[in-house]
């Protein structure tokens, strides 16, 4: 059972990163082999319309033509039974290079291709047990207004879709700064911020390892399941066979 935790913050270990940690922590306590992945000691773009993934009898399985060194990473997640994708909110967004990793892990696994029925062929493949983490500034409260679940949302959609699940974990009103000192930012009173994580951010933790748990769990699930379908339906082969 393998899991592997994508972190798209440029910092390695303020909230994104301790978050994803601990979702980490849950899934090695459920029983998976984990790795964390920081995207920013990569070079790579997005998707680069090569269209390779598209050309009939394309031999790309499901993975992105082009060969840099997000390559192997993204062979890596294909073939991952859980993955945890954390990233800071800018701008109303994920970071560019979380999209940018999502754009080349998700195209390829998507066609162009409809059913007799008209519905979306999509690239066979095991149901991937996601989730996605957001970091932000912003309070809770203030999420609807700035529409945050519409914005933040969608990419949870198509990575659910794609790959078969995925839950979403907020966390609010984080804290920015080691030092609030040092910059121009009486915007957000340190005091405020530091009371904010005190409180909230112990919280935040015990989710994000619950969520890696329950998603390494599910997954396990799910192939005790498709174990146990095998099992029966060769024993009704063979006693099929056997009449």
């Amino acid at each position: 059972m393998k899991a592997l935790f994508i972190n798209g913050s440029p910092r390695k270990n303020f909230n994104t990163a301790k978050l994803l940690k601990s979702a980490m922590d849950g899934a090695a306590a459920a029983g998976a082999e984990c790795e964390l992945v920081n995207l920013f000691d990569y070079e790579f773009t997005g998707c680069r319309s090569c269209f390779a993934c598209k050309i009939k009898n394309s031999k790309t399985n499901g993975v992105c033509a082009v060969r840099d060194s997000i390559r192997p990473l993204l062979t890596k997640a294909k073939d991952a039974d859980v993955i945890v994708f954390g990233s800071p909110v800018y701008y109303g967004y994920p970071t560019g290079q979380l999209r940018n990793f999502v754009e080349r892990l998700l195209f390829p696994l998507d066609t162009y291709l409809v059913d007799k029925n008209g519905q979306r062929v999509m690239f066979a493949h095991k149901t991937i047990y996601t989730g996605l983490i957001y970091t932000m500034n912003c309070p809770e409260w203030l999420m609807e207004k700035v529409e945050y679940p519409t914005l933040l949302g969608f990419t949870g959609t198509e990575i659910g879709r794609l790959c078969g699940y995925n839950e979403i974990l907020y966390s609010y009103d984080t804290y920015q700064f080691s030092d609030y000192s040092r910059y121009d930012c009486n915007m957000f009173p340190e005091e405020k911020k530091r009371a904010q994580r005190e409180k909230q951010f112990p919280v935040d933790l015990k989710n994000a390892y619950d969520l890696g748990k329950k998603l390494v769990e599910s997954a396990i699930d799910a192939r005790l399941s498709n174990e146990s379908d095998v099992k029966c339906n060769t024993k009704r082969l063979m006693k099929k066979e056997n009449c």
